[in-house]
């Protein structure tokens, strides 16, 4: 089972990104998944979060109205788009698949996760 994050990069502050996070090894289509982020010195945080069906979308509110998470079943991906980036999104993304049924909101609830891509915003 592997989950491969990927799209992340440099961009400078106002500008877009689109993360993608592929799954292989079996299919999480029934599963919640969602986004998380790690900057340097700081704890995982959640980004977003979508149902297994795509139906429900959950976003911290540093994410609200700048982000947009989304999901092809059909391709075993999962995307984040990051619009009107700022200096303070610089992290390490990560995508996770919820397995236990506890707040979507916290990375313990999740037990499989990606490598993780940078995005780094310059301002």
């Amino acid at each position: 089972v592997q989950l491969q994050a990927s799209g992340g990069g440099l961009v400078q502050a106002g500008g877009s990104l689109r993360l993608s996070c592929a799954a292989s090894g079996r299919t999480f289509s029934t599963y919640l998944m969602g986004w998380f982020r790690q900057a340097p010195g700081k704890e995982r945080e959640f980004v977003a979060a979508i149902s297994w069906s795509g139906a429900a979308t959950y976003y911290a509110d540093s994410a609200k109205g700048r982000f947009t998470i989304s999901r092809d079943n059909a391709k075993n991906t999962m995307y984040l788009q990051m619009n009107s980036l700022k200096p303070e999104d610089t992290a390490v993304y990560y995508c996770a698949v919820r397995v236990y049924s506890s707040s979507y909101s916290s990375d313990t609830s999740y037990a499989y996760w990606g490598q993780g891509t940078q995005v780094t915003v310059s301002s």
